[in-house]
C-alpha cells in the first residue's frame, strides 16, 4: 500500500491506512512522521494546536517502531503519529503507545487565568478554529480538535467532564467520542470526567477503543456526594471545562485530564459493521422539524446570564440569592441509592442485542435547552441521513431531562456542597435507565450554539446538550452534521447505554460510507495575528 506523504496527501490520511502500510513495510515510520512534523512546522504558527511539538524525540520513537515492525512485532497502530492533550497527556497513552503510536506533541489546553475553556493556549498563542480563525475551536480538548481537523495528525487524546471532547470535535468537524464514565482510570475528584479521542475517521476512533478497552472495567470507589478525593488511594484532579463564564478558581494549563495511568492492555476484539439496506420509510424524519417543541417556562443554562457572585469571592452566591435555581423533580421516581452514580459502567450481560435499524430517540432540547433553531435543523438533517441510509430508525417519544447545570456545578464548583445534586442526578438517571431499556440510541444537536468568537461565549452554556451525559455516566459521540451559516461545522451527538461504545463506532461508520468527508481549507489562517480583529 502506497501512501501519499505530500503536503497535500498527508493531511487526508487515515490512521488505519497509516498503520497498515508501515506493517507492510511500503512506507517507514519515520516518513510518516516527518510528514507530521512538516504539516505542523506549516500550519501551527497560526494555527497554535500544540503547547509543545517533541520533533527529535518523535523522530526517535518512530525509528523503534520500524524497528519493532522489521522484528516481526505486529503493531494495530503501527507509525501513526498522534497528538496528546496537555503537557501531562502522555501518561495516558501509555496503551497507544504499546501500540505503535508515535505521540507528536502536546496539544493545547485553556491556560491559565482563562475565564471560560473554549479554547487553548498554544505555543504560538490562542488556539484557533481552523473553518475560521475568528472562531473559537471549543474546548478543553482545544488542540487535539484543531489538530485532527487540519490534518496535522490523524488522531489525538481528549478527555470530557463537560463536553471537553464532543464540543471541540463538533466545532471543528471531526468525530469526537467521550468513553463511559469509570470504563478508563481516572482521577478527576468528581466522577465527571472520561477519556475520549478525536479522528478524523470514525473507523480511527474505532482503532483507539479496540487498544485501550481491553481488561475489566474500573470503577471509582465512593458514593453519590463523595468526592473522587475523599475516596481511598484518589488524587484530586483540577478544573471543569465548561463552554460559559467560569465558576471556580481558574483550571491549570492541564486541566480535566483523563485518565493519569495507562489504559488497559490491547484487546483483539474486532467488528465490522455492514450497512443495512432496508429502511423503514414511516419512520424518516420530517424535513421541517420544530426545534422547540416544549414549552420552557424557566430560564436555563444553555442561555442564560452568569450566576451572581459575591464581592471578591470566585464562589457561587448564596442559593436563596441565585434567581437561577431550579426546582428539584418531585415526581420523578428515584432508583435505589448504588454506590456509584453511574450503576452500569458496563453492558450487562442479559442487554438484549442491538437490531438493524437501529431504533433511535431524537430531541433538539433534551427538554430544557434553548437549542439555535439553525443548529437543530442541521443536526436532524443529519438524523435523516442515517434514517435514508437504513442505519437508524426513529421511534417517536419526549426526552424531558431535568436541567442538571445546578447539579453538575454542584457536584464542580469548591465548597459546594455535593450532596445536592443526588436528587436531581437520581431523577435523570432513572428516566434515562428507561429511556435506554426501550432504545439503544439517543440523538440531539452537540451544541445549542455555533462556535463563538475568541472574545468569549457570553451568556451562553455551549455544555447545556452535553453535561448531562457525564452526570449519567453514558458514552456519547459527536459526528459532523455539516457546516451552518457562519462556515462552522454542527454537530451531532449520539448517546448509547453504558458500555455500549461499540454501538456509537458501528453508527460512525456507518455514516461515513454515505456521507462526503469535508476538509476545511485553513480560512483566515493566512492572516497574520496582527491582522486579527480578535
Amino acid at each position: 500500500m502506497e501512501l501519499d506523504l505530500s503536503p497535500d496527501g498527508y493531511p487526508s490520511l487515515s490512521a488505519e491506512g497509516i498503520a497498515a502500510a508501515v506493517r507492510a513495510r511500503t512506507v517507514r515510520a519515520v516518513d510518516v512522521v516527518a510528514a507530521s512534523l512538516a504539516r505542523i512546522e506549516r500550519v501551527e504558527p497560526t494555527l497554535s494546536a500544540f503547547a509543545e511539538v517533541w520533533g527529535e524525540e518523535a523522530l526517535r520513537r518512530a525509528g523503534e517502531v520500524d524497528a519493532r515492525v522489521a522484528a516481526g512485532e505486529w503493531l494495530p497502530l503501527a507509525g501513526v503519529p498522534i497528538g496528546v492533550k496537555g503537557r501531562r497527556g502522555l501518561r495516558t497513552a501509555g496503551a497507544l503507545v504499546a501500540a505503535g503510536c508515535v505521540p507528536v506533541g502536546a496539544t493545547s489546553v485553556p491556560g491559565p487565568g482563562t475565564a471560560w475553556q473554549t479554547w487553548g493556549l498554544g505555543a504560538h498563542g490562542r488556539t484557533v478554529n481552523p473553518w475560521r480563525a475568528d472562531r473559537t475551536p471549543g474546548g478543553s480538548s482545544a488542540g487535539s480538535a484543531a489538530a485532527v481537523a487540519a490534518g496535522l495528525v490523524p488522531m489525538a487524546t481528549g478527555s470530557d467532564g463537560a463536553g471537553s471532547v464532543r464540543i471541540p470535535a463538533a466545532w471543528c468537524g471531526v468525530f469526537g467520542l467521550k468513553t463511559t464514565n469509570a470504563r478508563l482510570p481516572s482521577t478527576d475528584r468528581t466522577g465527571l470526567t472520561a477519556a475520549g479521542v478525536l479522528t478524523r475517521h470514525a473507523s480511527d476512533a474505532a482503532a483507539y477503543w479496540r487498544v485501550v478497552s481491553g481488561g475489566p472495567p474500573r470503577r471509582p470507589d465512593r458514593t453519590p456526594g463523595q468526592t473522587l478525593d475523599q475516596a481511598p488511594g484518589r488524587t484530586p484532579d483540577q478544573g471543569p471545562d465548561l463552554g460559559h463564564a467560569s465558576q471556580g478558581p481558574n483550571p491549570s494549563p492541564d486541566s480535566d485530564l483523563s485518565p493519569d495511568s495507562d489504559p488497559s492492555p490491547l484487546s483483539d476484539a474486532r467488528r465490522n459493521p455492514t450497512p443495512r439496506p432496508d429502511s423503514d420509510q414511516s419512520h424518516r424524519p420530517n424535513p421541517n422539524p420544530n426545534p422547540h417543541p416544549h414549552p420552557h417556562p424557566h430560564p436555563h443554562p444553555s442561555h442564560r446570564p452568569a450566576p451572581s457572585r459575591k464581592p471578591g469571592s470566585n464562589q457561587e452566591s448564596d442559593q436563596s440569592q441565585n434567581p437561577y435555581q431550579y426546582p428539584r423533580p418531585s415526581q420523578a421516581p428515584r432508583p435505589h441509592p448504588h454506590p456509584h452514580p453511574h450503576p452500569h459502567p458496563h453492558p450487562h450481560p442479559s442487554q438484549p442485542p442491538t437490531p438493524s435499524p437501529i431504533p433511535a430517540i431524537w430531541s433538539p432540547d433534551l427538554g430544557f435547552a434553548d437549542t439555535d433553531a439553525d443548529i437543530a435543523a442541521l443536526a436532524y438533517g443529519a438524523v435523516g441521513r442515517l434514517v435514508e441510509a437504513g442505519i437508524v430508525r426513529l421511534v417517536s417519544q419526549d426526552v424531558c431531562l431535568a436541567d442538571p447545570g445546578p447539579a453538575w456545578l454542584a457536584l464542580r464548583t469548591p465548597g459546594a456542597d455535593a450532596a445536592v445534586a443526588q436528587p436531581l442526578q437520581e431523577a435523570n438517571d432513572h428516566l434515562l435507565a428507561g429511556l435506554f431499556a426501550e432504545t439503544p440510541l439517543l440523538l440531539t444537536p452537540t451544541t445549542p450554539n455555533p462556535p463563538h468568537g475568541h472574545e468569549g461565549p457570553g451568556d451562553r452554556y455551549s455544555t447545556a446538550l452535553t453535561w448531562a451525559f457525564n452526570l449519567s455516566g453514558h458514552p456519547a459521540a459527536s459526528i459532523p452534521a455539516g457546516l451552518g451559516p457562519d462556515g462552522c461545522p454542527v454537530g451531532l451527538q449520539l448517546v448509547a447505554r453504558h458500555g455500549a461504545e461499540p454501538l456509537l463506532l458501528r453508527v460512525a461508520q456507518l455514516d461515513e460510507l454515505d456521507r462526503r468527508s469535508e476538509f476545511p481549507r485553513l480560512n483566515g489562517l493566512n492572516r497574520t495575528r496582527e491582522q486579527d480583529p480578535n
